[in-house]
């Protein structure tokens, strides 16, 4: 029975996803802070959005259930930071998937994972992240069900896909409310610049 959950990652301001598990289960939130070895045993669950940092082997050994991680990308494209540009910048699928973590950087087994296609007005790297948060969050509470009730399958990731680090992100782009489209033609005519 699932009643105490640690969420790590984003703040209730970032995501709908912590108030709603509120209302019905014991929450604990750790906003960028790592997770202990006795908040790991005690946690009946742990999910992870936007969470920054990796989960050591030593904690996943000892917790009851497998961790799950929320990641805007439709994997194995787009593993590690800044998965919204980079699906852009690559031009690799955009989607989004929760799978559980195994120690790699969101190299885990697939829960679940939905393609994402942006509507027409969803012209900047804002407004498409803003559809992914959308999406990954509705992917999980429609999942919820059937992860309280152990009723779900994991599948190991196929393809090599692609990995960016956040000092990946080019030194010469302009920022998130850029329009796609002008950003992408400029970077690849300027060449991606690091500092």
């Amino acid at each position: 029975m699932i009643k105490k959950i640690y969420f790590l990652g984003y703040s209730k301001k970032k995501t709908r996803i912590i108030n709603f598990l509120k209302k019905n289960f014991i929450v604990k939130t750790l906003h960028n802070k790592s997770l202990t070895p006795s908040s790991a045993k005690n946690a009946d669950l742990i999910i992870l959005f936007g969470y920054n940092k990796i989960i050591k082997k030593e904690i996943l050994k000892i917790t009851k259930r497998p961790i799950i991680n929320l990641h805007i990308s439709f994997l194995p494209y787009n593993r590690g930071a800044h998965p919204n540009f980079w699906a852009f910048y690559d031009n690799t699928p955009t989607g989004v998937t929760i799978h559980l973590i195994d120690g790699g950087v969101d190299t885990g087994p697939i829960v679940k994972q939905r393609f994402v296609n942006f509507e027409k007005e969803d012209d900047t790297f804002a407004k498409t992240y803003a559809a992914l948060i959308e999406n990954i969050e509705g992917l999980f509470l429609d999942f919820l069900p059937s992860l309280l009730t152990d009723d779900w399958t994991a599948k190991k990731q196929r393809g090599i896909g692609t990995h960016h680090y956040a000092k990946d992100l080019p030194s010469n782009f302009s920022g998130w409310d850029s329009i796609i489209e002008q950003e992408i033609a400029r970077l690849d005519k300027e060449g991606l610049k690091y500092e």
